[in-house]
């Protein structure tokens, strides 16, 4: 119950165009066709009303990828990169492996959701000269889908700090409770120093095929990141890749549609159980993604006792909290995106396992 996938099947399309690509026996590369691209802008602007063209769309492998090639080609080694934490874990990974100060800004929760102290954030970035801010746009693990004024206020003190932001906008797709999501460049002109990272696999469970695309619409971003991209050598994309976001973007919307139906009702017996048979246990109820950040502190375990317990008699495994950061002590993240059978059992055992004191 821990890794960022679903154990759904896909839909119709999206396995006939496999099977179909399976059958032309030829897998040598491929070129992204127009008719992907046009996929993109549209889904983009349909679902999230960010209107771009053609030439702001880079293609790479995956959202983590584009994170690596944004630091290095925006920040020199030793310069500061801010992140909000509790956050996934690859972002403070890839911030130390690439030799940057990684600088990190508590998210503060406030009736039950997760918020931003921006008297603090702005003293995080004045006091390291921060250079970069790697945002998570809806917020990875604890689900929350930015409003517009955050988003707003985020960007004005970049603007005045002359400080460059990556938004990762991977979750976009997957807002429950009619919660909006806002792509960082809609909320104003702030496209001079904001890129945009996002991708069809975490919404229609393709991560396998590894592609995502990048969206930048000033000129000298672009070009930085073009060439920091081909030093890598991460400018090639799989053509089954190519293949599946387009099938995706094209055909999958009538599944996501019920998707969240079914996220909402394991969402909805998690909570419920919970409440009625380990109260101590707190959940944040997310505004979006099917990651939930769910708080055992209440029971005074050490996390390794904690995560021990889940693993080694419920037989449960889930992402230990203290990998997002210290904030997450005494939290781990589950993944609710399985069949409601398969919540339920993972619940229940959790539950099972809990000191009754």
């Amino acid at each position: 119950m821990w890794i960022a996938d679903m154990d759904f099947e896909t839909f119709p399309e999206m396995s006939q165009a496999v099977k179909k690509f399976a059958d032309y026996g030829v897998y040598g590369y491929g070129y992204p066709p127009k008719s992907l691209y046009d996929a993109i802008i549209s889904w983009e602007k349909e679902e999230h009303h960010y209107e771009i063209k053609q030439e702001d769309i880079i293609l790479i492998s995956g959202v983590v990828p584009a994170i690596t090639v944004g630091i290095q080609a925006f920040t020199q080694p030793g310069d500061a990169v801010l992140i909000n934490t509790p956050l996934y874990p690859p972002f403070a990974r890839t911030i130390k492996l690439n030799n940057r100060q990684l600088v990190t800004n508590s998210l503060v929760e406030v009736n039950g959701r997760f918020e931003i102290d921006f008297e603090q954030l702005e003293k995080d970035i004045v006091e390291n000269d921060v250079k970069l801010y790697a945002f998570c746009s809806p917020h990875n693990p604890g689900g929350r889908v930015w409003e517009k004024t955050e988003l707003i206020k985020i960007a004005e003190l970049c603007k005045q700090y002359d400080v460059r932001l990556i938004s990762d906008e991977i979750h976009q797709d997957l807002t429950l409770f009619d919660n909006q999501h806002h792509s960082f460049n809609t909320v104003g002109d702030y496209a001079s120093f904001a890129i945009v990272l996002s991708s069809a696999t975490k919404t229609f469970n393709i991560a396998g095929t590894g592609t995502a695309f990048v969206l930048i619409e000033d000129e000298r971003l672009k070009k930085k990141f073009k060439t920091q991209q081909l030093a890598n050598n991460q400018h090639e994309v799989t053509t089954l890749g190519l293949l599946a976001t387009e099938t995706a973007l094209t055909y999958g919307k009538p599944w996501l549609v019920e998707l969240k139906k079914v996220l909402v009702d394991n969402l909805s017996y998690l909570v419920t159980y919970f409440e009625e048979h380990a109260p101590r246990v707190k959940v944040m109820q997310p505004e979006g993604t099917y990651l939930i950040w769910v708080d055992f502190s209440d029971y005074g375990l050490s996390d390794d006792i904690l995560y021990g317990l889940f693993r080694d008699e419920a037989k449960v495994i889930l992402n230990n909290g203290t990998s997002f950061g210290v904030e997450g002590k005494g939290h781990v993240r589950v993944n609710i995106a399985a069949p409601l059978e398969h919540v339920k059992q993972a619940v229940q055992r959790i539950v099972a396992v809990l000191p009754k004191d």
